[in-house]
């Protein structure tokens, strides 16, 4: 059961009165009593909402914050709708609140799943979003992943095809150049003229001194090109395969959602990542997830900074914005996957709310889409707050 809260979020008045008549006369208190019966109070809505699932609805000092509590507010406003709020344990527990006619509006980033599709009935989707996966990566972990990113097979044969290059046209430069004839060479000795010949051409200064006639500097051009089409590959390289190995092991190892069996993750009850980790375990024989659920997605940062999680498995606007508020006490969380089964999200409504407030609703929600609200309550939620100038 939810929790009346002990006050009521009025939005309109129950009676209009004409401001052609002074409210202190007769007249007046008998207009507006014929108006109260001409037009009846709106009935007051039965909203419920769920905490800890920042930034979408939260609780903050007592009160109600959160994306979609803003926008439910707005909406209301808007239409004149009165309501009162209940705070409810689960996602679920409020749906089906909502199904029983218990609530008149579940309020939330609720998903719009083909099973719940098939259960509730919905409002207007206001946003899409995916789930995410969190882990946590160590200082130790960087390291380690940066070396073997750096001794991986494929940038050891960029590098070597780069000397091999370059070796062979330090050979087409001795023959063309005639370097065994070379007084300097004869002093110096094969090899090491070699080695000299080799380096400039690898590095690039001084090269201009190396050759003579017009064939070899056509092989000195060539050596350039060599160079500059071998530097973009290895940085090419480094910045897609270093950068994704540097997120850390277990990052590393999370490729999809089927890489989180055999793992402990933290999720909300009642969600449908929790829902997700379920048909993980019924879909094969493969070791399980071992699930944890949670009260709010906050709750699961301290387990996983102590290592009691492996993961955390949430919305993919819920896990952003962890990352920016949450106290990370010196640990290093990324996000590992992102956008997994990106699903529209929207309100629920009871199958007794009038058709006509269903209505009502719904073209508030599409006129705040197109007027901006929605993305810039978005851009809100991920943007992390400037202290100010001291």
């Amino acid at each position: 059961m939810g929790v009346l809260l002990d006050r009521a979020l009025w939005v309109s008045s129950a009676v209009w009165v004409s401001p052609a008549v002074p409210l202190g006369s007769g007249g007046g208190l008998a207009a507006a009593a014929a108006l109260e019966r001409l037009e009846p109070a709106p009935p007051v809505l039965r909203v419920g909402m769920v905490d800890g699932a920042p930034p979408c609805s939260y609780r903050d000092a007592g009160d109600w914050r959160g994306l979609a509590i803003d926008l439910w507010s707005r909406i209301a406003t808007r239409e004149r709708l009165p309501y009162v709020v209940s705070a409810w344990p689960s996602v679920q527990a409020m749906l089906e609140a909502s199904r029983n006619g218990d609530l008149d509006v579940a309020v939330g980033c609720i998903n719009v799943s083909p099973e719940r599709l098939e259960r509730y009935r919905f409002s207007l989707p206001f946003q899409e979003d995916g789930l995410a996966v969190m882990v946590l990566q160590s200082r130790l972990d960087l390291g380690r992943s940066f070396l073997l990113a750096l001794f991986t097979p494929t940038l050891l044969q960029l590098l070597g095809g780069y000397l091999a290059a370059i070796a062979l046209l330090a050979l087409l430069t001795w023959r063309v150049e005639h370097y065994d004839q070379n007084p300097d060479t004869l002093s110096q000795g094969r090899r090491r003229s070699f080695s000299a010949l080799f380096q400039v051409l690898a590095t690039g200064p001084g090269s201009n001194t190396l050759v003579a006639t017009s064939r070899g500097q056509g092989i000195v051009l060539l050596a350039y090109l060599v160079r500059i089409v071998s530097a973009s590959l290895l940085v090419g390289y480094l910045t897609v395969n270093v950068a994704r190995q540097v997120q850390g092991g277990p990052s590393a190892r999370i490729r999809s959602e089927a890489d989180l069996r055999g793992l402990r993750v933290g999720v909300r009850g009642g969600t449908v990542s929790e829902a997700l980790l379920q048909e993980l375990n019924a879909g094969s024989s493969a070791p399980k997830v071992t699930i944890v659920p949670l009260a709010g997605i906050q709750s699961g940062m301290p387990l996983l900074v102590s290592g009691r999680l492996d993961a955390l498995l949430g919305d993919n606007l819920q896990l952003r914005y962890l990352l920016i508020h949450a106290p990370l006490q010196g640990a290093r969380p990324t996000l590992a996957l992102q956008g997994i089964r990106p699903e529209s999200q929207a309100f629920v409504f009871s199958p007794g709310l009038p058709e006509a407030t269903a209505e009502r609703i719904d073209r508030a929600i599409s006129a705040l889409k197109r007027n901006g609200v929605v993305g810039a309550l978005r851009q809100e939620a991920t943007t992390p707050a400037v202290s100010p100038s001291p």
